[in-house]
C-alpha cells in the first residue's frame, strides 16, 4: 500500500509544480472564483463552452499544492465532457472524498490520487475548491464562492 501511497503523492506533487492548463482565458463562456477564507487558497476557473459541451477549461490561482494539483487534474478530466458528465465528475469526486469508503471507481483516473485526503478532513476543502468554482461557472455564478 506505501508504493501506491507514493504514487499518489507523485501525482499530486506534479500536478502542483506543472499544473496543466494554468491561464485565463479571456474569451471563455463562463468563469467563476473560489477562495478558501480559512488558508487563503484562491483559484478561478475558466470554462468554453461549445453547445453543452466543455471545449475548453482552465484555472488560475494561489494555493496549496492540493488545491493546484486538484485544479490541474480537473482541467484535465472535464474538457470534452459534456457540462452534465463535468457535474457528475464533479459529484463523484466529492462523493470519493467525502462519502463512505469503498472500492475507488477507475474512471476517476488520476483523480483517485485525491483519495488520500480522507485522512486529513481539513485537507478536503482545499481538494474541492476547484471544483466548486466550476460548479459555480456552469451555473453562471461568477461571484466567488467559499464552499
Amino acid at each position: 500500500m506505501s508504493e501506491l501511497a507514493d504514487l499518489y503523492q507523485e501525482i499530486i506533487l506534479d500536478h502542483h509544480k506543472r499544473p496543466r492548463n494554468f491561464r485565463e482565458m479571456p474569451d471563455c463562456t463562463c468563469s467563476a472564483e473560489g477562495r478558501n477564507p480559512l488558508c487563503g487558497d484562491e483559484v478561478k476557473v475558466f470554462v468554453r463552452l461549445q453547445g453543452e459541451s466543455v471545449s475548453d477549461v482552465t484555472f488560475q490561482g494561489q494555493g496549496c499544492a492540493i488545491s493546484r494539483a486538484s485544479a490541474s487534474m480537473m482541467t484535465g478530466k472535464v474538457r470534452g465532457k459534456t457540462e452534465g458528465e463535468a457535474r457528475g465528475l464533479s459529484a463523484q469526486v466529492r462523493a470519493m472524498l467525502l462519502g463512505p469508503e469503498s472500492e475507488l471507481p477507475g474512471a476517476l483516473g488520476d483523480l483517485v490520487a485525491l483519495s488520500g485526503l480522507r485522512k486529513f478532513p481539513p485537507r478536503i476543502k482545499c481538494a474541492m475548491l476547484p471544483w466548486h468554482a466550476l460548479e459555480a461557472a456552469l451555473s453562471g455564478r461568477p461571484e466567488t464562492t467559499t464552499e
